[in-house]
């Protein structure tokens, strides 16, 4: 069965400390049309009951959330938003925790931001346990990761299709992350410990870099000189040569990392603690822990706002994103977004 288009709608589902569940299904699309989203919007996605929170930034409130309506309890994890800051894109991963035996996603759902519809589905054609998924600032192609497949799959958004996969050489790439100028895929590969380096444009696999006994998560820093991705046997943050493609060294943790995002200023890197209940602040100059900043509990992800100041971190076990003050080094404020936040991303400006 080959991948095909359909419309319908989608549900998300809660999740576990060490590993995040998702999936599938299809419904009836709306037809009353909703107000339009604000300008600036952050997306959060809720995995217990299976939803999407549209959140001003601003008000820091809800103002809408969109029901996948799957029956089954699949849902998916992340999301990503169109270079136009008009769709948001979820993956449906399984049912089941990562490298668990259970339902295969094999969809991926768009929703439409301003009338808040869920506009379209793409089929993968197969169960793929599709995850992350990265839009390309410059050409504006969609990755996802394909972990039944160990791939990156390759979307043409705007024409919704797939153009075709990037082999990982390696199981369980769960995460991804791209150079700023399109032409380079990273991929966390969890259970194998190691990343997978990917020229995008010759759809290859350039390196397989052993890194640990395990990893989670994967981050660029804003040179595109390195990669960061925790240890999740030991405290520790192993920093990458992304030209060398191997461990240039480690930096410690006082806790186990998870989702990292590095700052405009070049200089700081964020990382969630999910155990201790903190970010930890990185001086990359230093390469050292500078700070802990206490947020809500069992950070996953941290997503920066465009303009550099602001950080959003969701903390799946209080249901909350604790958003960041990053002039001041401190938690400024608390968004209630529903059961289970896990996945952020932004649009608009």
């Amino acid at each position: 069965m080959g991948p095909h288009i359909t419309s319908g709608d989608f549900g998300l589902r809660t999740f576990l400390m060490t590993a995040i569940l998702a999936a599938s299904g299809t419904g009836a699309v709306p037809q009353r049309q909703a107000a339009p989203a604000p300008r600036a919007t952050l997306l959060v996605v809720n995995q217990k009951d299976a939803t999407l929170s549209i959140v001003d930034p601003e008000t820091k409130q809800v103002v809408a959330k969109i029901d996948q309506g799957t029956s089954n309890r699949v849902h998916a994890h992340e999301v990503a938003v169109s270079r136009d800051g008009r769709s948001a894109f979820l993956p449906i991963y399984s049912d089941v925790a990562l490298g668990k035996p259970g339902i295969d996603g094999h969809q991926m759902l768009a929703v439409d931001l301003p009338s808040r519809l869920i506009a379209w589905t793409l089929d993968f054609g197969s169960g793929v346990r599709p995850h992350l998924p990265v839009v390309d600032p410059v050409s504006g192609l969609l990755y996802v990761t394909t972990e039944r497949k160990n791939a990156v799959t390759v979307i043409d958004p705007a024409r919704r299709r797939i153009l075709g996969t990037i082999p990982t050489g390696a199981e369980q790439s769960h995460m991804l992350a791209l150079s700023h100028d399109g032409r380079f895929g990273y991929t966390a590969n969890v259970a194998p410990g190691s990343v997978s380096v990917l020229d995008l444009k010759r759809r290859k696999t350039l390196a397989v870099i052993p890194v640990a006994g395990g990893v989670q998560r994967i981050a660029v820093s804003t040179d595109d000189r390195w990669l960061f991705t925790a240890d999740t046997q030991q405290n520790r943050l192993a920093v990458i040569d992304a030209r060398k493609h191997l461990v240039d060294h480690w930096i410690t943790l006082p806790g186990m990392g998870y989702g990292a995002a590095a700052m405009r200023d070049g200089r700081h890197l964020l990382v969630a603690l999910p155990l201790a209940d903190q970010v930890a602040v990185i001086d990359l100059v230093q390469g050292k822990v500078v700070r802990t900043i206490a947020v809500g509990t069992l950070p996953q992800e941290i997503l920066i706002r465009p303009d550099g100041r602001t950080a959003y971190v969701s903390c799946g076990r209080n249901d909350t994103v604790t958003v960041l003050d990053l002039d001041r080094w401190e938690a400024s404020a608390t968004i209630a977004t529903g059961p289970a936040p896990d996945g952020l991303a932004w649009a608009g400006r």
